[in-house]
Parts: structure tokens; sequence; C-alpha cells
């Protein structure tokens, strides 16, 4: 059981579907301030191509670290009530113009826990069709190229700083092991 406990809190502003609070946290010896990024949460999904063996990434603009980076799909959590399931079927169909035949739930997890809540569902996706008319929702996604790699190419990705997003990062390697019979008693 911690020690610490949020004693307060105060939204400083809400920018599009973020907002920034000052929290006051309480600690056995201490008070003291800290400030926290909300955010609706996340989902990733590692849409594995028919050969079982490749996998479909997007590579897009991040204005962040201004500069195009390549990713598995993944979207916010912003349709009240939507279940993470079906969030990433959505994504899907919106990013790389696909439906999942099954999504498994490989984990959950938060991105950034010392400054931001955001929790993200991770699954990975077989059994991918491609839809009849695939369609972008937004000028970013019109302009994402979608790239297919081999899961055995994955490590010489990121050592070679060609792949640097950690939930894409999270994302492959689990969907790897997931595939291989090795994630959890999980299999394909």
């Amino acid at each position: 059981m911690s020690q610490f406990r949020v004693a307060g809190s105060r939204t400083l502003t809400d920018v599009g579907f973020l907002s920034l609070s000052e929290e006051l946290i309480e600690g056995p010896e201490e008070s003291f301030t800290r400030y926290a990024v909300h955010h609706p949460g996340a989902i990733v999904v590692v849409p594995v191509e028919a050969d079982g063996e490749s996998v479909i990434l997007v590579r897009q603009f991040r204005a962040a670290v201004g500069r195009d980076l390549l990713e598995v799909p993944a979207g916010k959590r912003d349709v009240e009530g939507e279940a993470p399931e079906e969030t990433a079927r959505r994504e899907l169909a919106e990013e790389i113009g696909r439906r999942p035949g099954r999504l498994v739930e490989l984990c959950e997890f938060y991105n950034s826990p010392g400054f931001c809540d955001e929790y993200t569902h991770l699954f990975i996706a077989l059994d991918v069709i491609t839809l009849d008319s695939p369609r972008a929702v937004t000028a970013e996604e019109a302009a994402m190229t979608i790239e297919s790699v081999r899961l055995d190419e994955v490590d010489e990705l990121i050592a070679s700083r060609a792949l640097t997003d950690a939930k894409s990062i999270i994302g492959l390697l689990l969907a790897r092991r997931y595939l291989a019979g090795e994630y959890g008693g999980l299999r394909g």
C-alpha cells in the first residue's frame, strides 16, 4: 500500500482531448505538487499478414518529434463507452483499411506514468481481411503509408533505430512471442 495519495486536483487547462492538472500529493512526511496530463487512453494493434510471418505497419508524421515514425496502427479511446476491441477494429479500418477476424489482447500498460495517465490496450489482429472501401478519416491518416514488415526483421529495425516507437516495439516483440506460442500460454 502506497504511503502517498492524491489529496486534491485542479485542472489548469484543456487542450483538445488532453487536460493538464495540478495534483496535491500527501506523503508520510510532507505534501508536494505534481503536474499530470490526462489522456482518454489508447489502443495498439499488431495486424498479422496471412503468411503469419509479417505484420502491417504505418509510417506517419508525428508533430511532437517533427518527423515520420514507423509504427503499429494505434488510436485514442475517444468514443464514449466504446470497448477497447471496438476501438481496435475502428482504428484498423481507418488507418490500414483492414478488419481483424480475431483480436487477442496481449497486455495493457501505462505509456509514460511519470507525467501522463494514458493507458493502452495492446492487441494482436489475426485473420485480417482487406475492406472493399478503406476510409481515411483525417489528413494525417490519408498521408500514412502502409508497410509490410517481416517479424524476423524487428530486432534489426530496433537496433538500427529505424523503429523507435515504444508501443510498437512492445507490440511487435509480444506478437512475435505470441505467434511462437511462447507468450503466457496464449496461442494463435
